[in-house]
């Protein structure tokens, strides 16, 4: 049976990781997010933090996919629904939702709204797929898990660069 931790022990392990891997130290990882019944994957070095879901305070007058304002520790974070921006179904905000704030290395308070966060996964157990030419280039990037499971490889720093995403108003 699996050795049970705590929401609380994994984070700070988490926060470590992620502490390491923007530092250039420790062994290449990415994360495993779901949105919207997707699978993706994100180097630990793009993705900042990941906190709960909490308070975001809706802004009149941007796309649907942009759910609001999360002020988090101090700093206000722009948050999209990941799914919905993806023309999914829009995010259940429920106790498995989480913030992937994204960004901060690269200048932006930015944070994607998940279905669920699906752990550590380490490259060396993914192989290369075909890349995704129906996708934009933050996503095109695939890769199939031990299981035969595809998971896209978001690109954060093209995902930031995608006028697309920046463009919240109507």
């Amino acid at each position: 049976m699996a050795r049970k931790t705590s929401l609380r022990d994994f984070q700070a392990y988490l926060a470590t990781r992620l502490s390491q891997a923007a530092k250039g130290k420790g062994a290449s990882s990415w994360l495993g997010v779901e949105a919207g019944g997707e699978a993706w994957l994100v180097d630990l070095s793009d993705g900042g933090e990941i906190v709960q879901a909490s308070q975001v305070t809706p802004v009149p007058l941007t796309r649907p996919w942009f759910v609001g304002i999360s002020n988090i520790r101090g700093n206000l974070h722009a948050v999209s629904d990941f799914s919905v921006f993806r023309g999914g179904s829009p995010i259940v905000q429920n106790a498995n939702a989480r913030l992937l704030l994204i960004g901060s290395r690269y200048g932006t308070n930015a944070a994607l709204l998940v279905s669920r966060m699906l752990g550590l996964k380490k490259p060396e157990d993914f192989t290369p797929e075909a890349p995704d030419a129906s996708m934009p280039a933050w996503g095109r990037q695939r890769f199939a898990d031990t299981h035969g499971k595809i998971w896209h490889k978001l690109s954060v720093r093209e995902l930031l660069a995608d006028q697309d995403f920046m463009n919240i108003g109507v």
